[in-house]
């Protein structure tokens, strides 16, 4: 094994995640439906130079699953860097980019025989990530993981610390099944601040956001979405459900599927060559959403954009 690249100090990256991670994603199988959960617990850690990533997992999936998957204990070196985060093995290769307080990971799992797309958004707050997996076989999505996670510093050692993290990972049990649904009987809107970073992976500002909704069945609804900032444009869509697709209409074009309270969406605007990929996240029952939106120009990306939208009911 490539033997990782000695630094004086962590990226800001690893300052960022700094601690052990506690959470209990949700596994859902391609379709979407909820098959299990991962009980997890993970660090990356810098020490004497290198970093080394460890998580500890133990699948309670059904089905196929559960045997593909149930590889209790990972460990694997990383060159730490906040331009590309190198994974070296064993367990692990590929990479990821960080943007902030946002990775976007590439890479493949040996042991699960799988490619995976992973997304981590640390919230505002510094001690919640919004966590997600894609993994494939081939170009076939097998199954997604993804969840809230929450971070402790002395999880092993004090009795508070483990009850605060252990009624957190009981809320997960219950939240994680839970669909990507908005409000169908109330309008209303989502506002907040993304940050915004180039495909330099530098920060180029902020763009505000607001997303009015007004529902026209049980099932769909017409959304206008107003950015200013960085990024300035204005954009309405039909949007349908079906239970969990979802199809967008008008200034542009696109679908998205949901994973629990995470949708994934891909949408086209007309008469351009632009398109926006996007997470997003319903983090609690006030509609509160983990935004994750990647603009694309001419199939390149330009911008990534992210932050928290908070909803008030008309």
């Amino acid at each position: 094994m490539t033997q990782p690249v000695l630094e004086k100090k962590p990226s800001d990256w690893q300052a960022r995640i700094e601690g052990e991670w506690h959470g209990r994603p949700s596994i859902f199988d391609a379709q979407g439906n909820h098959s299990g959960f991962s009980k997890v617990y993970r660090s990356s850690v810098f020490e004497d130079g290198k970093t080394t990533y460890y998580m500890n997992s133990l699948f309670e999936a059904s089905g196929e699953l559960r045997a593909r998957l149930d590889h209790a204990k990972f460990a694997f070196g990383v060159i730490d860097s906040d331009q590309d985060r190198i994974y070296l093995g064993p367990d692990f290769y590929g990479s990821g980019r960080p943007f902030g307080a946002l990775v976007d990971a590439h890479y493949y799992s040996p042991g699960w025989m799988l490619d995976l797309k992973t997304m981590v958004h640390i919230l505002p707050d510094n001690q919640t990530q919004v966590y997600s997996s894609l993994l494939y076989q081939g170009p076939t999505i097998l199954c997604v993981f993804n969840g809230l996670y929450k971070v402790a510093f002395d999880y092993h050692t004090n009795s508070e610390t483990q009850v605060r993290i252990n009624a957190f990972v009981q809320t997960e049990v219950e939240n994680g099944p839970k669909p990507h649904t908005l409000p169908a009987k109330q309008a209303g809107r989502w506002t907040g601040t993304l940050e915004v970073y180039d495909n330099a992976q530098q920060r180029v500002g902020t763009n505000t956001v607001t997303i009015t909704h007004k529902p026209t069945g049980l099932l769909s609804a017409e959304q206008t979405v107003t950015l200013e900032g960085v990024i300035n444009r204005q954009y309405m869509f039909a949007r349908r459900r079906h239970a969990n697709l979802h199809t967008y209409e008008g200034d542009l074009f696109g679908n998205g599927i949901g994973y629990g309270r995470a949708l994934y969406t891909t949408q086209h605007f007309v008469g351009e060559a632009v398109r926006l990929q996007g997470r997003e996240f319903l983090i609690d029952d006030q509609h509160t959403m983990s935004v994750v939106w990647q603009f694309y120009h001419s199939q390149t990306l330009a911008y990534a954009a992210f932050g928290v939208l908070r909803w008030q009911a008309e």
